[in-house]
């Protein structure tokens, strides 16, 4: 498996991704805004301060991840892996590969946030280390409240 580091251009390989691993939540309640996201949404936030994870096997790729750096740490997001090839430990490796990145930035601390209703997704986080160190309710604009906890992981 090789990694890029992405950029604007590949805005489109990131939300194509994002939208063949998201799509499983489409009828969650809500569904997931990563399904609402376009590649433009996707293409200002890579020139702005998000950045992001591509990974290929045989030159195609099969997964990504977005992050950014925050004051207490590298706050990751939209882990996608397409659909074919869930199961394989790729999220795993691009997690992996994410914290080499960080070392290299000196930063000691990952996180990310989970909804509380996808305990596959919580367990796959503490599978390779994370805790979930706070329990919150997001309130959407459209009244829908999710139950999402915080994971971190020191590194």
């Amino acid at each position: 498996m090789e990694f890029k580091l992405a950029d604007a251009s590949d805005a489109p390989i990131i939300h194509e991704l994002m939208i063949k691993a998201f799509l499983e939540y489409e009828n969650e309640e809500p569904p997931s805004s990563a399904l609402e996201e376009t590649v433009e949404s996707i293409s200002t936030a890579l020139m702005e301060n998000e950045k992001g994870f591509i990974a290929y096997d045989d030159e195609q790729p099969i997964g990504m991840v977005r992050f950014k750096f925050i004051q207490n740490g590298l706050y990751f997001f939209r882990l996608s892996v397409i659909p074919e090839k869930q199961g394989q430990g790729i999220a795993k490796e691009i997690l992996k590969h994410l914290e080499i990145y960080a070392k290299n930035k000196e930063i000691s601390t990952l996180l990310c946030k989970v909804r509380k209703t996808v305990p596959k997704n919580i367990q796959l986080y503490r599978s390779i280390g994370y805790r979930v160190f706070d329990e919150e309710i997001l309130h959407k604009p459209n009244g829908v409240n999710i139950k999402v906890v915080s994971m971190m992981k020191q590194i």
